[in-house]
Order: structure tokens, then C-alpha cells, then sequence
């Protein structure tokens, strides 16, 4: 009986074939050895045979930024983790390293690897271990069991880091003392052996700016620590003494810029370190260090940048008076970077009666600073000197009795009493045009209709009597082909032209009887009356 094997379709070859391609090129990239396998996250390595004898490192630093996990184990001829192996890969966050030769772990080894949480080199042949590759990590695991240590001072941290860690499964730790006796790391003692203490003069150290001040630290622990100052960042000239106990450091001429520092003294020795730190605080009389012409954004604003501690006080003045903030002027503060503060005078829709000297005086218990500048807002109207700075719609401003005077501030006018006045104003300026328009509208249009009206195009032909009875007369008249009494009225006006110009004449017409007419009429007959009035009333 023949027995039939299903064989594998085109497309998942096709997909398998691409997938060990991957699989090739990132083991080329991150130059993975024969004894491992690769990926763009993940290295692992536990075939014994060939094994590794180093650490992997990728050809270029750039192709491990995204490992995030490495696992070695039985690799019998990996002796060591040394400076910078791991380093290149910046993005580890856990390592495993177990049932190998492991002996030695440099103490710069994972200097570069501040992400990593989780290490576990268990079951190698670790008889030592220093603490100082650990102690800038924030681990929550290191697991170290099974490993050959030598009771010491040098492995004492394991001991304290053990004691403050909360495992859900102890660990199993000892140490082989002088006469080979294994004892359990929890119970090991020797003697002269605790971790260091450092203790500051002052922790909130203040000073005024220009003056000296020194800082002391004592220290504790056996072996005898030693000590150093960390004094990153700090711009003061300084010195210290570490051959002492207490240690010293001291500050000169101390400068502003280093108000807020901190500063940290750090005791370490085999069993591990101690770091005490405290802060600088400077006090300096105020410093306008930046203004500027005003700009407009969402409002105008007088941009500057005050430093001072303790923090200043700052007062505006417009020409030599004090300025009387108010909501349309103001002093608003964006950006606070410890001593500085970055602001400005903001002002709400401005005029030419805002045109002038702005000055700024800043001021604290150690003294003041001031600065002008010059601010132009607007042209003043009808002069032609330039338009408006500000294009923006003015639908209020800010008055020169904003930027009152000191001394007298009873007859103040807020910038809401002028928005109102103006605001009626404008109102009234809308009514007189919207009328003007209408009335030239109706002129045109009546221009329009009388040029149009005199022409032959109503087509009438007016004969008639004229009765005189007095200041009215009366005239019959057989009308042909009227059209309309717009029509009427401009012929007869024609036709009744005064010989005498000292009058003027004015026609009505009896509109009943012309409405009444019917369309059959060949003569339409209408009852017309006009005015004879003197030219001299």
C-alpha cells in the first residue's frame, strides 16, 4: 500500500526561506558566534560545543541598541565580563549568565547598561564580587547562588543587599571561610568589616553671592572609607581635603549660577559606599539680564528675564511715573528656572497714547537692577508717518491714564469708559453712511427713470383745450397710445411749457379716469389739472 507524504505548499516555503534569510542576516550583523542564536532583541547561547570564550559584542555599536535580553549558559571558557563587552548593548534589561566558567565581572562592566533590572549569574565560579558594577542600577533581582565565594569583606554588600531585599524565595547563599568551613553568607562575620557612613556639617547650605563657605564631612566604616566630593556642574572656584577626616570642601567667591547645585560627599570601601548630599542656595540682588521691544503675539508684550533670589519684586514706570497695572496692562511670568524668571509686560491692544520710555525696576533685599526700553505701537493719526503696527481689530484700548501717576490717581478713566465711547461712536458713523447710500441709491435711480421717461418710446400724442380758472387750470386732453401716468406726466410737462418761464408748471393727473379707460378706447380721455406757481414764492 503506497502511503502518500503531503508535501509543503510553494508560499510556506517560500515564507521559510525568508525567515532563515532574516534569521542569516541579523546573526551577521550582530556577528552572533556559531554557539548562539540572534535577533534584533534577543541573544542567546547555550550550546557547549565550540562555545564562546568572550562576551558577544555586535560589529557595530548601533546594531545591539535594541537587545533587550541576553542568555549564556554552559559556556565552560567564559572566564569574564570585562569593561564595556555589555555596554553595547544600551537597551538591556535582563542577563543571564549561568552554569559556566564565569570567575571575574569588571566593575565598570555594565557602567553603560542603566535599564537593566534583572541579572542572574548563578552557578558559576564566582569566589569574589565587587559591588561597584552594581551600585548605580536599580535591580530588582540579582540572584548569585551556587557560587564558590570566599567569606570576606569584599562580599559583605551581598550580605546587607540580601538583608534589604524582599525575595519571595530566599536565596541560598554561603561562603568558605580559612579552614574550608562553609558557612551560610547570613551568619558571616568578620571582623573590621561594615559599610561606610558619611555624615554633612550642613545639608541646606546658604550663602550670600561673593562670599565663602566651607562644607565637612565625616565618614565611618572598616575598612576606613574614602572619600570624594561630587561637585558636577559647580562654576565657583573650589578645593578640597579628603586626607582628613572630616573631609573638607571649599567654595570661593561663591557665584550665582551655582544657586540650587547639589552637592554630594561619598564615602566607599570593600564593603560598599555611603553618598550624603546637600544643596546650595545663593542669594544675589536682582539682574535684568534680557528686554526688548515690545512685539505683538496674542497681545503686545515687553519681553524680559530677571534673576534674583530671593525672588524680586518688579514695578513698571511709563515716563518716569508708576505704572498702574490694571487687566489690560499687566506683568505676567511664563518660565521659572530655579533664580531666573522669564516674562513680560503684556498690554492689550495699545495706542499712540502708548508710544513712550518703559522702565523696569526689579529689587530684593540685596539690592536692584533697572532697564529702559522704548516702545511704539502705533502712529498718531493724520500725521502720515506710518500705518498701524498692530493690524489686528481694536475693540478696546489701553489709555495713558492706565499708566497712571504715583502721586495722584482720583480722576483715573478705565480703558472700559473709552471702549463704550468709541463703540457709540462707531455706531453712529455706520447709521450716517447706511442713510447717505440709500438716498444716492434712490437719486440714480430716479435720474434713471426721468432721462427714460421723456423719450418717444411711451408714445403719446396730446391735443387739447385749456380752460384758465385762475391759479389752477383744467385741460381736457384725447390721449393715444399712453402707456402709463409716469408717461403722461413727462409729455404734458413738454407740451405745457410756460411762453412765460417766470412760472413753473405742475401736473397731476387724474388717475381714475385714465385707470378707468378701457383697452378698446382709440381716444383715451383724461382729466388733467396743473399748476401755474410763481417762480418768486
Amino acid at each position: 500500500m503506497m502511503s502518500w507524504r503531503r508535501r509543503p505548499r510553494p508560499g510556506l516555503a517560500r515564507l521559510w526561506c525568508l525567515c532563515s534569510l532574516v534569521l542569516g542576516c541579523w546573526r551577521g550583523a550582530l556577528g552572533c558566534p556559531a554557539s548562539c542564536n540572534c535577533s534584533s532583541w534577543r541573544i542567546w547561547c547555550t550550546e557547549s560545543s565550540p562555545g564562546i570564550a568572550s562576551f558577544p559584542v555586535p560589529q557595530r555599536s548601533a546594531e545591539g541598541d535594541n537587545v533587550t535580553e541576553i542568555y549564556i549558559a554552559n559556556q565552560e571558557n567564559l572566564k569574564s565580563i570585562n569593561d564595556n563587552e555589555v555596554g553595547y548593548y544600551v537597551g538591556l534589561k535582563n542577563l543571564t549568565v549561568v552554569d559556566s566558567g564565569l570567575r571575574f565581572v569588571s566593575r565598570q562592566a555594565f557602567v553603560k547598561n542603566v535599564n537593566l533590572q534583572y541579572i542572574n549569574l548563578s552557578r558559576n565560579n564566582l569566589s569574589s564580587l565587587s559591588k561597584k558594577p552594581f551600585h548605580h542600577l536599580g535591580l530588582s533581582d540579582l540572584i548569585l547562588v551556587d557560587n564558590p565565594f570566599k567569606c570576606s569583606c569584599e562580599i559583605m554588600w551581598i550580605k546587607k543587599f540580601q538583608e534589604t531585599k524582599s525575595y519571595t524565595e530566599t536565596q541560598d547563599l554561603y561562603c568558605t571561610d580559612d579552614n574550608n568551613k562553609r558557612t551560610a553568607l547570613l551568619d558571616m562575620k568578620v571582623p573590621n568589616c561594615d559599610l561606610p557612613s558619611a555624615n554633612l556639617s550642613n545639608y541646606n547650605i546658604t550663602v550670600v553671592e561673593g562670599k565663602s563657605i566651607t562644607l565637612y564631612c565625616d565618614t565611618t566604616g572598616g575598612p576606613p572609607p574614602n572619600v570624594s566630593w561630587v561637585v558636577t556642574n559647580l562654576v565657583s572656584n573650589h578645593e578640597s581635603d579628603t586626607n582628613k577626616n572630616p573631609a573638607s570642601l571649599t567654595i570661593k567667591n561663591v557665584s550665582s549660577m551655582d544657586s540650587g547645585l547639589s552637592i554630594s560627599c561619598v564615602a566607599e570601601n570593600i564593603v560598599g559606599e555611603y553618598q550624603a548630599s546637600a544643596e546650595l542656595t545663593v542669594f544675589f540682588a536682582p539682574n535684568i539680564t534680557f528686554i526688548e521691544s515690545p512685539t505683538p503675539d496674542h497681545h503686545w508684550c515687553i519681553p524680559f528675564t530677571v534673576k534674583g533670589n530671593p525672588k524680586p519684586t518688579l514695578q513698571w514706570f511709563y515716563e518716569g511715573a508708576v505704572l498702574n497695572e490694571s487687566e489690560y496692562i499687566c506683568t505676567k511670568i511664563h518660565v521659572i528656572n530655579q533664580s531666573e524668571y522669564h516674562g513680560c509686560l503684556q498690554l492689550d491692544n495699545p495706542t499712540h497714547l502708548n508710544n513712550g520710555a518703559y522702565t523696569l525696576l526689579a529689587k530684593n533685599d540685596y539690592g536692584e537692577d533697572e532697564k529702559r526700553v522704548d516702545a511704539h505701537f502705533m502712529s498718531v493719526p493724520g500725521d502720515g508717518s506710518g500705518p498701524i503696527l498692530d493690524p489686528d481689530v481694536y475693540e478696546y484700548e489701553t489709555t495713558p491714564n492706565d499708566l497712571g501717576d504715583a502721586t495722584n490717581n482720583s480722576n483715573q478713566i478705565t480703558s472700559t469708559d473709552v471702549s463704550n465711547k468709541e463703540n457709540e461712536d462707531s455706531i453712529t458713523v455706520y447709521v450716517v453712511v447706511g442713510i447717505a447710500a440709500l438716498v444716492c441709491t434712490g437719486l440714480v435711480i430716479t435720474l434713471i427713470i426721468l432721462k427714460f421717461g421723456r423719450h418717444s418710446k411711451f408714445g403719446m400724442k396730446v391735443h387739447g383745450e385749456v380752460k384758465g380758472v385762475g391759479l389752477v387750470d383744467q385741460i381736457w386732453l384725447s390721449l393715444q397710445d399712453c402707456d402709463n401716468e409716469v408717461g403722461l406726466q413727462d409729455s404734458l410737462v413738454d407740451f405745457l411749457t410756460p411762453v412765460n418761464y417766470s412760472e413753473q408748471v405742475m401736473v397731476t393727473v387724474n388717475s381714475d379716469v385714465h385707470n378707468n379707460s378701457t383697452a378698446s378706447d382709440n381716444h383715451r380721455l383724461g382729466f388733467v389739472l396743473f399748476h401755474k406757481i410763481p417762480l418768486d414764492g
